[in-house]
Order: C-alpha cells, then structure tokens, then sequence
C-alpha cells in the first residue's frame, strides 16, 4: 500500500523544511511527498528545491485556495491512499509505519474509505494543548467535524466515487467532501497519535461555522434550521473555550 501525502503551501518558508523532514525521518519505501505551491514570494520554492530528493513532485503557481491546490495533488498522486497536512503541520516519527501495521491487520481494508487517527494541538512555542480526535460517527458528524483531518487517509477510491473538493468552500471543503457518503463512509479510527497541528487559523471563525452550516444542509442533508441551531451551539462552545483559556484551562468541547 502506497500512501501520498499531499501539502499546500503559500509563503510557507518559515515551516515547511520542518514538515518536509518530518515526512523523510518516516523511513518508508512506500511514501511520496507532494507540494503544491500557490505562487510563494518568499524562500518556500528555494527551500523545496534544496529538498527536491525528498520531494516526489511539486508545482508553484497561483490557485484559487488550499482546496483546488489538493486536488492538483489528489490528480498527480499515484498512491492508493491519500494523506493532507498543513504546511506548518508535522508528521510524528513513525507514524507512517504506525498506519502501514494498522492498516495490515484489517480484515476488509480493499473496502475502507476513510481511516482517522489524532492529533495533538500545540501553541506557537511548541507546547502542547490538547489532543483532539475521535472516531467517524453518524450522525454526529453531521453536527461537528469530531474527526481529525490532517494525518488521517483517504482511499482513492473516495475521490473516484464522489469526486474532488469542492473549491467554492475556502476553509471546510474537508468537511463537506466527508459528508458526500453519509451514513455510507466505511471509516475506521486508529487511535495513535500521528501529527502535531498549530492551534489557530480560519476553522474557529464565523465564515467557517457559515460554510459548515452550508455542506451539512445541502451535502449532508441537514434541515436548515438544525443546521442554524447547531451553528449557534458551536459559536457558544468556541465562546466557552475562550473564556476558559484565559483563566488558564484547555479544554475541547466534543458535543
């Protein structure tokens, strides 16, 4: 089983070497890096040339966002299974192998789709926050992305069937692509800790929780007014965890 790990990357020069030697202490044969790149101004196509024995393929040029620069790597990919990580993400040493055994001892995994791990969050200096990841369920998942994207794997398959991102959403196409099977998604959960995320980006704002009120009623099949509520009942949780964080406690709300 091959696994393609694709990253997108925009001006990304101040990260990317660490993620690139996070993917190349994994040790497999059966391993291909991708870097899209979005037209970066600063050092990040320098630093991907430094690295290019590493690299198995890479573009720079302009994209209309993350979603559109993944499915230029979902199509240049030649790996059964996919894996997508932010560009200041980085891949835990052994994770690969980690996956390679699990992935080895499920009895049906020709009939997979989608196999999640966890994550552990960090703050900018590197300290840890919170490990953040459960199992797909349905229909929770309806209601909240409870899965952690980044490390987890997708079978080619699942883009064959339902096709690439959806690139009109900027910050949850993830979300939304997951939610095409419905209750269909074969999804298997591994629980090990593979990536370390950098707390903090666009998921926590309201475009996001507008975008995921979006997918979860005309892909997921949500009505409209569970969707708005459920928007609601996260904007309090995100309002929850501020609160909580400067009194000195982290905390991840799963429902």
């Amino acid at each position: 089983m091959k696994i393609s790990i694709i990253v997108a990357t925009y001006n990304a020069a101040s990260y990317l070497e660490r993620l690139i030697e996070s993917v190349n202490i994994q040790n497999s044969d059966n391993l291909e890096l991708i870097i899209i790149d979005g037209g970066s101004k600063d050092d990040t196509v320098n630093l991907i040339k430094k690295h290019l024995e590493k690299v198995s393929f890479w573009i720079s040029e302009p994209d209309k966002g993350i979603y559109d620069a993944w499915n230029k790597g979902v199509v240049a990919s030649s790996g059964d299974w996919i894996m997508f990580l932010g560009a200041d993400d980085q891949l835990l040493p052994g994770a690969i192998e980690k996956y390679l055994g699990f992935m080895s001892k499920l009895p049906s995994i020709d009939q997979v789709d989608y196999i999640s791990s966890r994550m552990k969050m960090v703050d900018l200096t590197g300290h840890s926050i919170r490990v953040k990841g459960w199992p797909w369920e349905w229909p929770l998942f309806l209601k909240d992305m409870t899965v952690a994207h980044p490390g987890s794997l997708h079978s080619k398959r699942l883009f064959d069937q339902y096709g690439l991102f959806d690139i009109s959403y900027k910050i949850t196409g993830d979300y939304e692509l997951l939610l095409r099977p419905q209750e269909k998604l074969k999804a298997v959960f591994f629980d090990e800790i593979t990536v370390l995320m950098q707390e903090g980006g666009a998921s926590d704002s309201l475009k996001a929780l507008l975008e995921h009120e979006r997918a979860a009623v005309q892909t997921g099949g949500a009505s409209a007014t569970s969707a708005r509520l459920n928007v609601y009942k996260i904007s309090l949780k995100f309002r929850v965890k501020a609160i909580l964080r400067k009194m000195g406690f982290n905390a991840y709300l799963k429902k």
